[in-house]
């Protein structure tokens, strides 16, 4: 016991005294600190890495391709129309409609009657089912006209003549034949729009009707001249220009018509031309 107490007390004696190491102890809380930090740092990159790891592929298995709806169905392009007319009033009809396709002035299809001439020409025909048609008349309507409505179109004073339907059983029963005029007494003409199918079609042909003031239509040369005498260049020339047009010649030989018969006209009657347009006139010389 003794020499344990002396040895003990030997190296207490060698050993230094002094105030505690506090410079040591915090650099080696610091390196403890770090250590831990360190792994709490490694630990949780692992643990963020493994979520965003796992919430892109549960991202992925969720996604689908983008859904693109149908195109709408495109509108259906209305049929190329021309303007056709006597003077500056003009309707507008599908271009692909022919000039008199008509039989004794019964339409026969989709037509525009310009003072017909075969209307003077006697025969029983019946319109088809399913037929448009839209004429155009100087001067006042026939006799039995009746004005169920005054109205203005581009600013010119117009009467109406309600649209009316029968039924007809020819050329097949439960045909309808419907009707309606527009008579503009200013410009001494007037409309008639006729259809085969329903009284809503003769409203619609009706309501393409426009005052053209810087436009006018090439009049007809067979107002008041029918078969077999003839239209005669001198009625014509006063319709040319009360028109606002000019007329040039194309003289021709005929063995079937007399000297001064109009042949015919370019462009056609009816097309609507600027004021002060030439309209080429086929004569017989």
């Amino acid at each position: 016991m003794t020499d344990l107490t002396d040895l003990l007390a030997r190296t207490a004696d060698q050993t230094p005294v002094g105030p505690p190491p506090l410079d040591a102890l915090h650099a080696g809380a610091t390196r403890r600190r770090r250590r831990r930090t360190a792994g709490l740092t490694a630990t949780a990159a692992v643990a963020v890495a493994a979520v965003i790891g796992g919430s892109t592929l549960l991202t992925s298995h969720d996604q689908t391709a983008p859904v693109t709806s149908p195109s709408p169905t495109p509108t259906p392009v209305a049929p190329a129309t021309r303007l056709i007319g006597f003077g500056h009033a003009a309707i507008a009809v599908p271009a692909a409609w022919p000039i008199n396709k008509s039989r004794c002035g019964t339409p026969q299809q989709d037509t525009v009657l310009l003072d017909d001439p075969t209307t003077v020409l006697f025969c029983l025909a019946f319109r088809p089912a399913g037929v448009e048609s839209v004429g155009l008349y100087y001067g006042r309507p026939r006799g039995d006209f009746h004005a169920d409505e005054t109205f203005e179109i581009d600013g010119v004073r117009a009467e109406r003549q309600r649209t009316t339907c029968v039924m007809s059983k020819y050329p097949k029963a439960n045909t309808p034949n419907c009707g309606g005029i527009v008579s503009i007494p200013s410009l001494k003409l007037w409309f008639q729009a006729d259809s085969s199918t329903s009284a809503e079609e003769v409203e619609r042909m009706l309501g393409q009707i426009r005052i053209v003031p810087d436009q006018s239509g090439v009049p007809s040369y067979w107002m008041g001249a029918g078969p077999p005498t003839g239209p005669l260049v001198a009625d014509y020339l006063p319709l040319l220009a009360a028109a606002g047009l000019k007329a040039q010649y194309k003289r021709v030989q005929s063995p079937n018509a007399p000297a001064g018969t109009i042949l015919g006209v370019s462009p056609a009657v009816g097309t609507m031309l600027s004021v002060g347009s030439t309209v080429t006139v086929t004569v017989v010389k």
